[in-house]
């Protein structure tokens, strides 16, 4: 089996162990096709991976990576989608920190005329994550306000377009210094988390009837917050629980009062039917709102993929407004 270059972890722990090396290259499968890589980004996933904490679903690569963007180099049995040199994007359970990547014919896209292979590497895992969260699980309706934490994240910058294409209202919680490129964004108010607790400017905003929907990655200490934010019949949509997952002391009679749907989401773990449903219910939103400008990646910086090492430290740091993405060559 022929090898091919891919960013490899020596052993799980931080960004040092992260170095190019020789890997299999892979083989695509019956409805496959096989990628030449020409961009991959990074997510928060990425750097759990790294540490040993979140391991790739079975069978997929071992490899970081979920998403790039690249060029069909060759086609598995029955694939009638694509042909050898098409330029593809799309969302993988794995992979994409090589130089190779296999995917199914049809979680693989076109990508968009007036995008570069970079810019179309930023989209799938966020811009899915996120249309995921608003569309099918907040079922976000025109008119209806939406509360997106972490505005200037991957997620979050992602789902200010979406929920703003929708025709709903994003409010988004940042930190300052990243308030205005999130109005920028589309988001219609912008508040800083670390000046005071987002409750009463969130309920200011709303004329006191709160939000319908909220999607958030924090967990424990924005839950109390969030609940008391809702509105009748809202949506709360639990992406990741990045400030802690327990939840002390919580009154099961608030959910009842206010009629409130707590949704918990994953992506990576689902079938490939759901995500084929997702990435094709997303393309026919997105991709003619990507070509004429509507919606666009987010790209924050774009490292070598041999400074992929950096590149998580600089996640790790949370500076970044939007994507981090690796070039692959």
């Amino acid at each position: 089996q022929p090898a091919m270059r891919a960013i490899l972890i020596k052993s799980p722990g931080g960004p040092e162990q992260l170095a190019l090396g020789e890997w299999e290259k892979p083989t695509p499968g019956l409805s496959q096709i096989l990628v030449k890589v020409a961009a991959t980004a990074l997510n928060r996933a990425d750097t759990l991976q790294r540490k040993g904490h979140y391991p790739p679903p079975a069978g997929a690569s071992p490899i970081l990576g979920l998403e790039m963007a690249g060029t069909v180099a060759e086609l598995g049995e029955g694939v009638s989608r694509w042909q050898v040199g098409d330029a593809v994007f799309g969302l993988l359970p794995g992979g994409g920190y090589a130089q190779y990547a296999v995917i199914h014919q049809d979680m693989a896209l076109p990508i968009p005329a007036n995008l570069t292979m970079t810019e179309a590497a930023a989209l799938p895992e966020v811009f899915l994550t996120a249309f995921q969260a608003l569309s099918w699980q907040g079922q976000v309706k025109a008119g209806e306000t939406v509360l997106i934490h972490a505005g200037a994240s991957g997620v979050g910058t992602a789902a200010i377009q979406l929920a703003r294409e929708m025709g709903a209202h994003p409010i988004v919680t940042t930190s300052a210094a990243k308030r205005d490129f999130c109005l920028s964004l589309g988001a219609e108010r912008a508040f800083d988390y670390q000046a005071e607790p987002f409750l009463s400017p969130v309920l200011e905003a709303t004329n006191g009837r709160g939000v319908e929907v909220i999607i958030d990655f924090i967990a424990a200490p924005y839950f109390q917050q969030n609940l008391d934010c809702l509105a009748l019949d809202g949506r709360l949509v639990q992406l990741a629980t990045l400030g802690g997952s327990k939840v002390d002391d919580f009154d099961l009679r608030q959910l009842m009062v206010k009629r409130i749907s707590l949704i918990g989401s994953t992506l990576r773990s689902r079938n490939l039917d759901y995500q084929i449903g997702l990435t094709q219910a997303w393309a026919s939103f997105a991709l003619p709102r990507l070509l004429d400008g509507r919606l666009k990646p987010v790209v924050d910086r774009i490292f070598d993929w041999k400074e992929a090492a950096e590149a998580h430290r600089y996640i790790e740091s949370n500076q970044s407004k939007g994507k981090i993405v690796l070039e692959v060559n």
